[in-house]
């Protein structure tokens, strides 16, 4: 199975900009998110919880 089976549709074809757009807004609303949410960790993280701070210190390196 592939990892990008929307292009894979249009292997053959050329991909139109209308396609290639739509994909850049996904990508970018989806990085927003993750830029979003690594935000809300760090806050989680400051409370001063040691346990708290070792998970999402694991979970924020997990994604590299």
């Amino acid at each position: 199975m592939s990892d990008t089976p929307r292009t894979d549709e249009n292997e053959f074809d050329w991909v139109t900009a209308s396609f290639a757009r739509k994909l850049e807004r996904e990508l970018n609303a989806a990085n927003e998110r993750i830029k979003r949410l690594e935000e809300a960790g760090d806050a989680l993280a400051n409370n001063h919880n040691p346990f708290t701070f070792i998970d999402w210190r694991k979970a924020k390196e997990a994604k590299l």
